[in-house]
């Protein structure tokens, strides 16, 4: 529980203490003084305790301690002739307002009141009666001030309560946004590296069986074609860097770069208004580009390839078609650039669909078509 300054708290009950001692009297070491310090002491032991942190004292024990105080407190008014003795009643019922809620420390403080005014009354007898009154309303008043302070003590915790539950959200959104961002990194270097890395292999593949042939025409066209595959996978790093970084790439320049660096010229057409798209837009649109013209290269190499752009109101459409191979196909992918596509479109909360051509002139092949809103 948040409290104020322990410190202050001591120095206020041992100065109410010490100013009792010098004030008191009559005290001494018999008879009516005796039991005067012996009720001073007895008071300042149920003042100090006052001290002790809240959750070291259970409720009903709080609740007997004080009780026994406000009598603490009624016999010293009582007892002594002189001095501060009240101050010890007007801390302590401050205090039970504090440390207990209203519907307990509002009855306690009244029979404090009560308790210290009819003792007052029975020590100055009849014709004092408007001292002994003021004295048990001026004592059952600070309850007031406690139950303010604790009224303030718990909107304080609140407040601070709510500090560390909107801390520990944000720590929370910071870790997924770091996986979020792991994840980003993964499927950007899964796009440079496996896409490029693949690419390159086949061609090298084939240089391998062309040079058993002899055919050294066709070994030159497969190196030269590995070689800018090698040129394209610097493409991407800088793509990949760029898209790191946020910066924001222009969608139809790098797309027509992206195409005719796959072998394809004038594949691209583009339909509506043309507009730069916002920068994420932009670079899942190219992530999805890159992949299936990856994919067209490995499972139909030697088909013709067709690449739409569609800028409608509220959405950009990119629909990438290619024809059936006319080579024999490098093998199989790992089906992980599929899964980076769904994941880049349900980042942005658009929509994908893949699947074969069975109409047409490029019946045989394959489509994609990916809507993403904005």
């Amino acid at each position: 529980m948040v409290r104020s300054d322990p410190r202050v708290q001591w120095a206020v009950s041992l100065g109410v203490v010490a100013v009792g001692i010098a004030t008191i009297r009559p005290m001494g070491f018999s008879g009516h003084g005796l039991a005067v310090v012996v009720l001073v002491a007895v008071n300042s032991l149920f003042l100090l305790g006052r001290n002790i942190p809240d959750d070291k004292v259970p409720a009903r024990v709080a609740v007997v301690w004080m009780s026994l105080g406000i009598v603490a407190a009624a016999c010293l008014i009582g007892t002594a002739r002189s001095g501060t003795g009240y101050l010890f009643a007007y801390f302590l019922v401050g205090h039970i307002g504090y440390r207990l809620p209203p519907a307990r420390a509002v009855p306690l403080a009244a029979l404090a009141g009560l308790l210290c005014g009819g003792v007052l009354y029975l020590r100055l007898g009849p014709g004092h009666e408007a001292l002994p009154w003021g004295l048990g309303l001026s004592i059952a008043l600070p309850v007031v001030v406690g139950i303010v302070s604790r009224s303030r003590q718990r909107a304080l915790e609140a407040v601070l309560a709510s500090a560390e539950s909107a801390e520990r959200a944000a720590r929370a959104e910071a870790r997924t946004a770091a996986l979020a961002e792991r994840s980003r990194i993964a499927r950007d270097v899964h796009d440079v590296l496996a896409h490029s890395l693949a690419g390159i292999n086949m061609q090298l593949e084939l240089v391998d069986a062309l040079l058993d042939t002899g055919d050294l025409a066709r070994v030159r066209e497969a190196n030269d074609r590995a070689h800018s595959l090698v040129k394209e996978s610097l493409k991407q790093a800088q793509w990949t860097v760029h898209a790191l970084r946020e910066d924001a790439l222009p969608l139809l320049e790098s797309l027509t770069a992206m195409i005719e660096s796959s072998g394809h010229r004038d594949a691209l057409t583009v339909a509506g208004t043309v507009r730069e798209p916002p920068a994420r837009t932009a670079q899942h649109l190219l992530r999805i580009a890159q992949e299936a013209l990856t994919n067209a290269a490995r499972h139909a190499p030697g088909g013709d390839v067709r690449v739409r752009v569609t800028f409608a109101a509220a959405s950009t459409t990119l629909g990438i078609r290619n024809g059936p191979a006319t080579r024999a196909p490098a093998g199989g992918g790992s089906g992980m650039g599929l899964i980076g596509m769904r994941e880049r479109i349900a980042m942005v909360g658009g929509t994908l669909a893949t699947g074969p051509i069975t109409e047409g002139p490029d019946r045989g092949g394959w489509q994609v078509e990916a809507v993403i809103p904005g």
